[in-house]
């Protein structure tokens, strides 16, 4: 799978920071956080959104330092550590506990299939087996997936699936990965296909033609 996008990584950072609003508001409504556009933008410029409930410019204010996060940090090594990171960024004041794994069971909507337990999988070697891939695009696309399968913690998963990788495509001048609003539903129906099957071509595929923006 080639790169759709050549960017080097100043590019690539400036990119991304000139999309950040737009950014932070598609992986608030991938993880179905009930935000508009325009109220994302009002919670950035720090204007009283009376509609939304306080936990809700929560989530949308740790995206925003979650963002900056993986921007500022951009020469750290993915690890599971790194990743526990982004879950506390993403987490704080709203989800506990924030950058543990989850001790339980979680239930997917759409399916019976049920993600195994944290202690029931080496997350280390997994992870060490996608960061070898040589293919920065297919390494951080199957990241994406990864983290969204696995299920770490008990809540957050698309949105730290979405910051880890997004840390790659910048990286590596790969330009931004993020599911448009309008394909949501359908991305979550070929997620569920994926989760099922375990066949990740169809929607490596979609995420490849409707979802990686860059310049």
């Amino acid at each position: 799978m080639n790169s759709k996008y050549h960017m080097n990584i100043e590019d690539n950072i400036f990119f991304a920071k000139r999309k950040l609003v737009d950014n932070v508001y598609k992986s608030a409504q991938l993880e179905g956080i009930a935000v508009t556009f325009a109220q994302t933008e009002d919670i950035f410029n720090n204007v009283n959104v009376s509609q939304l409930r306080p936990d809700e410019i929560i989530a949308v204010l740790n995206l925003k330092n979650a963002w900056q996060y993986i921007i500022d940090a951009i020469e750290e090594e993915i690890s599971i550590e790194y990743i526990k990171k982004i879950h506390i960024e993403i987490a704080s004041g709203i989800i506990r506990p924030a950058g543990e794994f989850r001790d339980r069971g979680v239930g997917i909507s759409g399916t019976n299939w049920r993600p195994r337990l944290p202690e029931e999988v080496d997350y280390e070697k997994e992870l060490k087996e996608i960061m070898n891939n040589p293919n920065s695009l297919e390494r951080s696309l199957n990241l994406f997936l990864w983290i969204q399968k696995c299920q770490m913690f008990i809540d957050g998963n698309k949105r730290v699936a979405n910051l880890v990788a997004n840390h790659e495509f910048i990286k590596n001048g790969l330009g931004i990965l993020n599911v448009p609003v309008e394909l949501t539903g359908l991305y979550k129906q070929k997620l569920v296909d994926f989760y099922e099957t375990d066949q990740a071509d169809e929607i490596k595929q979609f995420l490849y033609e409707n979802c990686i923006d860059g310049i």
